[in-house]
């Protein structure tokens, strides 16, 4: 039996050619349309018109994509991204920020709020703050689909071995590096079930199996090992061309018999190559796991008292139970950017500490004012 997770789930939903829709989009849309349902559910039995619904949702969905866009922009690379303003709107190469969001959302209520006359504040987002929960669990499926946002090196038998990141390198590395003239098909990386310790990490071995073929004048063999460390140094080299050795979830093995070569046809010759796989914690699925505890806490609490819910009740516990976990979350997971590998502590705690305190201001006032 295998100790660990060998994580080799398709991010993709299909391939037709190069359209290649992953699995992160639908789960981000099910977010808001499950979030939409919910809120129209609960407007109604409020006696609330629904057009305030419809109106919610489109605040909702600009001040996320918006918010969470330039947060990761401003917040992990303002040096690269101030430099190359355009790239901003490119979000479909990823980087997005979930305190970006959140600071986003905030303002975009009370943007709502104040163009629409007779809707307070705290009452909007107590009931934004239910579907908020369950969107952040869809959207933290989808960041584990993608195979990012990974946590540290870790011995425990949750733990995930991120391995399609270095498969979809080793098919890409002929765009990547037009330099590189050989072309890496089939790719499929398995786990065969021996754990030990490498390096002072804890790792289990796996076979990455593959066809290359164009590999000129050079040997099968030396092509297949180039083409993997090639592979595994642009995937762990961010945008600002710092590379982070730390984040890699492959090591290649130097023992003798460590490739095997198989059959060759038009495609190419099948090689097998014995490595070890790096198991490290799922963070997202905690925080996906973490987010959907909350979002039936925060309904079952709407349930008990509905339209009569103390104002502020439900937004405070949404923003203390997020980004105290958020906070600790970050002990086990890897920094997002170099420039965090030097601070005590990292972005993501430093922009949870003032939501938290938020959360118990909104928290003890809503406590405070139910007493009276």
């Amino acid at each position: 039996m295998l100790n660990f997770i060998i994580w080799n789930v398709s991010p993709e939903l299909f391939s037709i050619g190069r359209f290649e829709p992953r699995w992160y989009g639908p789960l981000f849309a099910l977010g808001f349309f499950v979030g939409q349902y919910i809120l129209t559910k609960i407007y109604k039995i409020e006696g609330r018109p629904q057009k305030e619904v419809e109106t919610l949702t489109i605040y909702m969905v600009l001040a996320t994509i918006i918010g969470a866009r330039l947060g990761h922009c401003l917040f992990y690379e303002p040096d690269y991204f101030l430099a190359h303003p355009l790239e901003i709107l490119f979000i479909w190469q990823g980087g997005l920020a979930s305190h970006g969001a959140g600071i986003a959302i905030l303002f975009s209520i009370w943007l709502y709020c104040r163009n629409n006359p007779g809707q307070h504040f705290l009452y909007v987002m107590d009931r934004i703050a239910i579907t908020v929960a369950l969107a952040a669990c869809f959207i933290r499926l989808g960041n584990l689909t993608n195979s990012e946002i990974v946590g540290i090196p870790a011995n425990v038998p949750q733990a995930f071995v991120f391995v399609n990141p270095t498969a979809s390198y080793l098919e890409e590395l002929d765009n990547l590096a037009p330099e590189f003239k050989t072309k890496i098909t089939n790719v499929k990386i398995i786990g065969t079930g021996k754990d030990t310790t490498l390096f002072g990490k804890y790792v289990t071995s796996i076979e990455l199996k593959m066809r290359v073929k164009n590999f000129e004048n050079k040997s099968i063999m030396e092509v297949a090992k180039s083409s993997i460390r090639q592979a595994i140094f642009y995937y762990n080299t961010n945008k600002i061309g710092e590379y982070n050795s730390e984040n890699s979830n492959i090591i290649l093995s130097e023992a003798p018999g460590s490739y095997i070569i198989g059959d060759e046809n038009k495609n190419g010759t099948e090689v097998t190559i014995k490595a070890w796989g790096i198991p490290r914690h799922p963070a997202q699925l905690y925080e996906s796991i973490s987010s959907l505890a909350l979002f039936m806490v925060l309904l079952f609490v709407y349930s008990r008292f509905k339209e009569k819910t103390p104002e502020g009740l439900l937004f405070g516990i949404f923003m203390v139970w997020i980004f105290t976990l958020r906070f600790f979350y970050e002990y086990i997971k890897e920094n997002q950017v170099a420039f965090e590998n030097d601070m005590s502590l990292n972005m993501g705690q430093l922009l949870s500490i003032p939501m938290v305190i938020i959360g118990l201001a909104v928290l003890v006032r809503s406590l405070v004012l139910k007493k009276n």
